[in-house]
């Protein structure tokens, strides 16, 4: 017979055992596992819903579904949907510098130049939305949007350059009318784009050296032009001058010669009105003494009219009371009759006799009044 507990050994292998070097614990492989998912979920929520600031300097596109909804302004921004997105543009200025050393004027002269400006993205929202499928990189990106522009800028000094004379590009007033094109023709390739130029500058311009050595020599010739010039018209201008001086000195002597005779005239005039007033100050003086002496004498023939009323009244009074002693003991009595008031008191004594007051206290004698 078999032995079954042998056949049994026979069948079974040993397991090998594997060990681990290091055992990592059961809650930093939870960890681990939490972070991943909430990484995963976040992701995915992401096409779900948004919450966003937007600075002032930006202006942001709301996407969903890959059709766009709007454009939001500065401000917070949010919302929740099926596959919804926020792009952000910046709409503040992005600055450009464009050299351009080899440029051809209408006369055949070449000049270099130098152009600076900002470039604006939009922020009405009409304009963002139907440029920006087409221009997504330009709106988004800085550098490409400095790349097109720089070739816009290009063109446009091409442009500017080749339909201007050398000293029309180059000297005086010729440079702002050259910037001023050139801002011109920018504006013009920027604007289907949405984009807004401002702040063109021609800051540097360049010519080639035997260009300069030229114009040098130019500027030299004209200058000895100018200065051959105006020697000429120096010594024209100094004889003039002196003639002049001479004719002045002339017409001073004679200035000097009529202003004294003037004062001469004017002097003797002065005198005339000065006698003439005098004269008449005396004529009036006199007029006011003699009518002043008549209105002293009118004066006093009234005062001695009214003198003559004055003294007929007394007169006639003085004549009445002669003629009538009646009269006058009449006005005696009548005047001690106003003169006696209600509260004055009397007191008669026969001749000799001193009064006497008699009060509670006794007899009291008056003093005599003499």
């Amino acid at each position: 017979m078999k032995n079954p507990n042998a056949q049994n050994q026979k069948t079974e292998s040993p397991r090998p055992r594997f060990s681990f070097p290091l055992s990592i614990p059961g809650w930093l492989i939870g960890l681990v596992i939490g972070i991943i998912v909430i990484a995963v979920l976040a992701n995915i929520s992401k096409s779900f819903w948004y919450f966003e600031v937007i600075e002032n300097d930006q202006v942001g596109v709301t996407i969903e579904a890959g059709e766009i909804q709007g454009v939001v302004q500065p401000g917070i921004a949010y919302d929740f949907g099926l596959f919804v997105n926020l792009v952000k543009i910046t709409t503040s200025a992005v600055a450009i510098t464009v050299d351009d050393p080899e440029l051809i004027t209408i006369d055949k002269q070449r000049i270099g130049l130098e152009v600076t400006a900002d470039v604006f993205r939009p922020r009405e929202a009409d304009i963002v939305i139907s440029n920006y499928s087409r221009y997504k990189n330009i709106y988004l990106n800085d550098e490409s949007l400095q790349q097109r522009m720089t070739a816009f800028t290009l063109q446009a000094m091409k442009v500017c350059v080749g339909d201007k004379k050398f000293d029309e590009a180059v000297i005086g007033s010729g440079r702002d009318d050259l910037r001023a094109c050139i801002d011109e023709e920018l504006s013009g390739l920027a604007e289907p784009l949405g984009l807004e130029v401002r702040n063109v500058a021609v800051p540097q311009i360049t010519i080639s050296p035997e260009v300069q050595a030229g114009l040098d020599a130019i500027v030299q010739s004209r200058l000895a032009t100018e200065k051959a010039k105006q020697d000429a018209e120096k010594a024209k201008q100094e004889a003039i001058a002196q003639q002049a001086v001479e004719e002045g000195r002339i017409r001073v002597d004679q200035s000097k010669l009529q202003e004294e005779a003037r004062q001469q005239a004017i002097l003797q005039d002065l005198k005339r009105q000065q006698l003439e007033a005098e004269l008449a100050v005396i004529q009036q003086e006199t007029i006011n003494e003699q009518a002043q002496l008549e209105l002293t004498q009118a004066q006093q023939r009234v005062a001695d009219e009214q003198a003559k009323v004055d003294i007929a009244k007394e007169l006639a009074l003085a004549e009445m009371y002669a003629r009538y002693p009646e009269y006058v003991a009449l006005q005696v009595a009548l005047a001690n009759a106003e003169a006696i008031k209600d509260s004055d008191k009397f007191i008669y004594t026969p001749a000799g006799v001193f009064p006497q007051l008699i009060l509670s206290n006794g007899v009291i004698p008056t003093v005599p009044v003499k």
